[in-house]
């Protein structure tokens, strides 16, 4: 079996998982970060429809996960298994799995200050895109032109015709 080694900063830091509690991301990460330890929990933009009308909102992108930064021999990692909205680390052979070595690095890397993944980067003219947000939300499209001001325009096949729509780089994906 092939193991991929953890990334490990100064003083042994490493990211491991947490199972959480349902709706309880934000609970959690409050609760984390108050006792000192340095997590992330990585969310998306999602447009929900109801009656007519679209809300869009920020969701976790792993529900009821999120990333935990510990020194396993520095710090008192089980005060996390007992942490408000923190099911437990999640475990292999009783001490805590890492996570694979630049997985949560390389989220953070396509996340904004806010946490939200932007699946913007590497876009190119001609690209099937889906689009995440918005009342076009989940359709799947041509990015036909991107500009400097993070603008797009997608055709979208509807009904047997082509339709160009408008929207922000940050709201599409590559398909």
């Amino acid at each position: 079996m092939n193991s991929v080694e953890p990334a490990k900063s100064a003083g042994g830091q490493c990211w491991f998982a947490a199972h959480l509690r349902p709706n309880a991301e934000r609970l959690a990460e409050e609760n984390l970060r108050r006792q000192g330890f340095a997590c992330f929990f990585p969310r998306r933009i999602k447009t929900v429809r109801h009656a007519r009308q679209f809300r869009t909102s920020h969701a976790p992108l792993f529900p009821c996960y999120g990333f935990v930064s510990l020194d396993l021999a520095r710090d008192r990692w089980r005060s996390v298994n007992g942490t408000l909205g923190v099911v437990s680390l999640v475990m292999t052979g009783g001490e805590p799995r890492q996570v694979p070595a630049g997985i949560v690095e390389a989220l953070q890397d396509l996340s904004a200050a806010d946490g939200v993944i932007r699946f913007d980067h590497g876009l190119k003219e001609g690209q099937r895109v889906k689009l995440l947000a918005g009342p076009f939300a989940d359709m799947l499209g041509t990015l036909e032109q991107l500009d400097d001001q993070g603008r797009v325009h997608v055709l979208l096949e509807m009904m047997g015709s082509y339709v160009r729509i408008t929207s922000s780089a940050r709201q599409l994906a590559p398909a």
